[in-house]
């Protein structure tokens, strides 16, 4: 991971927050260069899972960076060639369907437009209720889209939620990986 420049967005399902921040944590103490981005309604949203200001102030000191969370800041991304890769950890059924649809309308999204300009492999680890329903079709199209890959995901509760999905975040490390070589981390489904 040295010498690895990684983007790490951050969408609103706060359920899953800590164990990305986890992640997050693990790729800056293999030496990776972590810049923290979060969709507005993720930077500025005190939930159930913690006060929005305690989590930003976490991941600040975890990346020793600022967090992007404006379009505007966002945009550069491309231009700079700011990253190796981009992950977007956790990555809503929202967001999903921005990404499959061509809508930049987040700082999360915009990023991931910008960065995909470049060709660089952008990396999603997929956490959402709606992932086999509503968001399967999206799941599916951008399963097609060169330069983007997926967090190895699985069913989280299939009797309470049978079509909800969430990625395996300790897969994150090796799927990183593996997308810098220009490959899916297999299983996408375990």
């Amino acid at each position: 991971m040295k010498n690895i420049s990684i983007g790490f967005a951050l969408c609103g399902s706060f359920c899953t927050f800590e164990k990305a921040i986890k992640q997050m944590e693990r790729l800056v103490a293999e030496g990776a260069a972590v810049t923290p981005i979060m969709s507005q309604t993720a930077y500025a949203t005190d939930t159930r899972f913690g006060k929005a200001a305690e989590i930003n102030e976490r991941i600040e000191a975890i990346c020793s960076k600022k967090i992007i969370h404006t379009i505007a800041d966002a945009e550069p991304i491309g231009p700079k060639k700011m990253f190796d890769i981009l992950l977007v950890e956790p990555c809503t059924g929202n967001t999903l369907g921005k990404l499959a649809h061509g809508i930049t309308d987040t700082a999360v999204t915009m990023a991931c437009k910008s960065h995909l300009r470049n060709s660089r492999p952008l990396l999603l680890a997929v956490s959402t209720n709606d992932a086999l329903s509503g968001s399967a079709q999206n799941i599916g199209r951008l399963l097609n889209y060169k330069n983007i890959y997926f967090v190895p995901m699985c069913q989280d509760d299939y009797k309470l939620k049978p079509r909800s999905v969430v990625a395996d975040f300790s897969y994150t490390v090796p799927a990183v990986m593996s997308a810098l070589e220009g490959k899916q981390h297999q299983p996408v489904f375990i």
